[in-house]
């Protein structure tokens, strides 16, 4: 069963992580849930608290099959900057494994140097990225590469449908899809 590490930084935009990780989930996909630091109850960018089941700091590339992470300002400044969530995500890339990013976390793989040529975010986070390739609201999810992006909260399921598609396969994800009646996922 392939492994996804979603790290919850406080900030974190929270429908799209609790939806990134039911889809996963649903699909057969493990999902680890880890904080930056030792507190397990990070608070996200609404005040709703999500339980951490561990810290980021034990795992690497090798532990996980795909990093995803979840965007929110807040949330997402703190990846950009979190010595660990850096390190792994250079450490993927590296290794050609699955990265992925919505809302404002583009923004973290960009200060990591794993962003590729194509990309989209939420609006206005190309500004913060300034790097040619963004592809707006053509797509709710672009693949480039080893590299998965997606737009924001609205386009949350689609994100969790992409990757349940990329590491289980159209069986699971027409399953998932079609169960959570989530057919406008293109």
């Amino acid at each position: 069963m392939p492994k996804v590490l979603v790290p919850l930084a406080t900030g974190f935009e929270e429908i799209e992580a609790v939806a990134m990780i039911d889809i996963m989930r649903r699909g057969g996909v493990e999902v680890l849930v880890r904080a930056l630091d030792d507190n397990m109850d990070v608070v996200g960018a609404n005040g709703i608290t999500v339980k951490a089941e561990g810290v980021v700091a034990d795992l690497g590339a090798d532990d996980i099959d795909m990093i995803a992470l979840p965007g929110g300002w807040g949330g997402t400044d703190r990846l950009a900057v979190d010595a660990n969530v850096q390190s792994l995500l250079k450490a993927m890339d590296a290794k050609g494994k699955n990265i992925g990013a919505m809302c404002a976390a583009p923004f973290a793989l960009k200060a990591a140097g794993v962003l590729k040529a194509t990309y989209t975010c939420y609006p206005s986070v190309e500004d913060a990225i300034k790097q040619e390739g963004y592809q707006g609201d053509k797509y709710q999810v672009v693949q480039d590469a080893n590299v998965m992006t997606s737009r924001g909260p609205g386009t949350a399921i689609c994100f969790g449908l992409a990757i349940v598609k990329k590491l289980m396969g159209e069986k699971n994800y027409n399953a998932v899809r079609e169960g959570t009646l989530s057919t406008f996922c293109e």
